[in-house]
């Protein structure tokens, strides 16, 4: 909905007026959920330019990152096929994916780290923000650091150009 919807509705009428933030919301409820976030993350910091690509790409294949297809791999495993992914991708470089990978690479334990990648303490960040925002499933949209209870996953473009109309008209 933000990249077929959301972004073109902004980039026609609203240029300029309107700043998307896309905080990950791990969904507990899946294991692999926190994984495929950190990923996110790791490309975030790698390759900025190309994030929102390799997100994209995510979302299309996202059934085959959920638990069933990754219940066979090892935390490790997963963290390696999700940097792998965005080479297959064609989205980042051998060299970026390696940089993914040591970003996503478990840390020797130490300063209450746990052993957690890097990037863990960024989704850390990221769920204490939702958790003091009442964040609880997605989609969940704040418009001025407020939550919007109306907003509904199976909003189309209709409903998505009244609400930003009203809003910033």
């Amino acid at each position: 909905t933000l990249e077929t919807i959301i972004k073109p509705i902004l980039e026609e009428k609203y240029k300029d007026q309107v700043r998307v933030i896309f905080r990950p919301q791990v969904q507990p409820w899946w294991a692999s959920s926190s994984i495929v976030h950190e990923a996110s993350l790791a490309v975030s910091h790698v390759a900025p330019n190309v994030w929102w690509q390799y997100a994209l790409a995510l979302f299309r294949n996202r059934t085959s990152f959920t638990d069933i297809p990754t219940s066979t791999l090892s935390p490790i495993q997963l963290r390696e096929k999700l940097a792998d992914f965005g080479l297959e991708q064609g989205i980042l470089t051998q060299a970026e994916v390696e940089e993914v990978k040591r970003l996503l690479t478990l840390r020797p334990e130490g300063k209450g780290n746990g052993g957690l990648p890097i990037v863990t303490d960024e989704l850390k960040y990221c769920l204490k923000y939702s958790r003091q925002n009442s964040v609880h499933f997605s989609p969940t949209v704040l418009f001025d650091g407020l939550i919007v209870s109306e907003v509904s996953s199976s909003w189309g473009e209709k409903e998505w150009s009244e609400f930003l109309k009203a809003r910033l008209e």
